[in-house]
């Protein structure tokens, strides 16, 4: 096979599709940088998590100096929206980097990667039947339709999700 080589995320996404094996993720400056909205996280009511790669989109907000501390401190206020239905992503490689980093590619691996920092896991209608084995990872499960193809259905997955926790 290839020889393994460091690419910026903008060729691995854009210019490679990301359509590469991943063997590591890496955000440098993270720790020197400084995250605005501490404060707005710290009073917020209810914290949501959207759907989006927990890889390369969440993990790098919370490897931000202060983040993983404070979304584990209000965790009770954190919801989460899985971004994996019935194995797969909706859009992007989620599904293909969680398995090739080690992680399962459906709503139990995101229940795991999400547990630490959120106290509920919305996922979809498609995956109720893993809802139990999403809540023995110790987060609470919500199953209801994710898939945000009209405004209707989007208006009612926000309810649902400041409802959790709130």
């Amino acid at each position: 096979g290839a020889t393994p080589r460091e690419i910026p995320f903008q060729e691995y996404f854009v210019k490679l599709r990301h359509d590469v094996p991943v063997e590591s993720i890496r955000f440098d400056g993270a720790d020197a940088a400084m995250p605005l909205g501490l404060d707005a996280l710290e009073s917020a009511d209810a914290i949501l998590i959207a759907p989006s790669n927990p890889l390369v989109s969440i993990a790098p907000l919370r490897s931000l100096a202060g983040v993983e501390d404070l979304l584990r401190r209000r965790r009770d206020h954190v919801v989460a929206v899985s971004p994996i239905v019935a194995g797969s992503a909706l859009k992007g490689p989620a599904d293909r980097l969680m398995r090739e980093l080690g992680h399962e590619p459906s709503v139990v691996g995101v229940a795991r990667l999400y547990a630490p920092i959120a106290s509920v896991l919305v996922i979809d209608e498609q995956d109720a039947k893993l809802a139990t084995a999403v809540e023995s990872e110790g987060i609470r499960c919500i199953v209801t339709n994710t898939i945000m193809s009209t405004p209707e259905i989007t208006t009612a997955l926000a309810r649902t999700c400041i409802e959790a926790v709130s």
